[in-house]
């Protein structure tokens, strides 16, 4: 008899799997791991996912209309430019399903979302890989000499937090000729977007997430949008009722809820910007964030830094019930820290802790 292993795909064989920011159980810990916001969600959008349980025995509806629609207006585009997924990682497995696999390029600008080589490798395509150099220029020329079918870009970037000019991305629309899909998770913390680029280029998606500023990252849902006819190939390989009832109330809410959101935003990116100054104070590097977290280089009571010093202060933040993420595996990476933004109170808390860990 064959073993599983046998039966399995042998490109499947060797893949090491995305790996999440911890979740921890219990209680007294400060998460600013996962970039979630530490606000939740408004009352309105609470009512509207608690209504909704009266039609639970009732499947969603398949292609979540009234949450595009919804979308469409709020960004000036046509219905038929939007699709939603069960969060925006579903959405960038969708895009791998069309567009990439089976051989195809699929490139990305390094370091980034690390489930983008995930999916490619899932789908048995070819990754090219463009690293960035340390002061995080896009490198335009070396991705378009990628001749890849397929392009992720974060932007603002992950973990590093810097957001790159549109300008800069419609000169890479313009002379890249596969798909290009930015990746636009922390646009609202952001000053700038692609969307307006998609009246210019038909080959662009943007994608986006109600895990972030909306604070609904248990709700998983995502949404993209492009030209019409990307959306429709999308659609034909999205699984039917993709995304489940209570996440299309809730987001739907959320969209609805501008004047509850918007101080929350403007709130995460004044403690952002706070944090950033504190940090610097302290004699840290952090790169300009456009997201809501900061990517900074810590500094112990010496003066010094590097992989040994970044890991070591991981490690006394969890000693402290204090999560934030650390990416030890590249040399861009190594002596950084990545610390989500939470509530003003929470980021007190971590500079507290940093100051005790400093002075040793």
């Amino acid at each position: 008899m064959r073993t599983i292993d046998q039966l399995l795909h042998a490109h499947l064989r060797e893949i090491e799997p995305y790996t999440p920011g911890f979740q921890p159980s219990g209680d007294g810990w400060i998460k600013l791991n996962t970039n979630e916001s530490p606000y939740g969600a408004p009352e309105r959008v609470k009512q509207a996912i608690i209504s909704e349980l009266e039609r639970i025995a009732l499947y969603p509806n398949p292609i979540s209309l009234n949450l595009r629609e919804a979308l469409a207006l709020r960004h000036g585009l046509d219905t038929s430019q939007v699709i939603i997924g069960n969060g925006s990682d579903d959405l960038l497995n969708l895009l791998v399903r069309c567009f990439g696999g089976n051989g195809k390029v699929t490139a990305e600008s390094f370091p980034s979302y690390s489930l983008y080589p995930v999916l490619t490798a899932i789908a048995a395509g070819q990754l090219a890989s463009v690293r960035f150099s340390r002061d995080f220029e896009l490198p335009v020329d070396k991705l378009v000499e990628t001749s890849a079918d397929l392009l992720f870009l974060t932007n603002p970037n992950a973990p590093t937090g810097i957001g790159f000019k549109t300008e800069q991305v419609r000169e890479l629309a313009s002379r890249f000729d596969g798909i290009l899909v930015v990746d636009e998770a922390y646009a609202e913390f952001a000053g700038e977007t692609a969307i307006p680029l998609l009246a210019e280029f038909d080959r662009i998606v943007v994608t986006r997430t109600f895990s972030k500023a909306y604070g609904l990252a248990g709700l998983r849902v995502g949404y993209a949008f492009s030209s019409p006819g990307i959306i429709q190939a999308l659609d034909c390989v999205r699984d039917s009722y993709n995304v489940n009832r209570l996440s299309q109330a809730g987001a739907l809410a959320a969209v609805n809820s501008p004047e509850a959101y918007e101080p929350l935003i403007r709130e995460t990116i004044a403690t952002r910007d706070r944090f950033s100054r504190d940090l610097r104070e302290l004699g840290w590097f952090a790169y300009p964030s456009s997201a809501n977290f900061v990517f900074a280089c810590p500094v112990d009571g010496h003066g010094k830094s590097g992989a040994l010093i970044a890991s070591g202060l991981f490690q006394y933040l969890i000693d402290n019930k204090i999560l934030v993420r650390y990416f030890p595996k590249h040399p861009l990476t190594d002596a950084f820290l990545r610390i989500s933004i939470g509530s003003p109170p929470q980021m007190r808390r971590i500079l507290e802790e940093i100051i005790k860990w400093q002075k040793g």
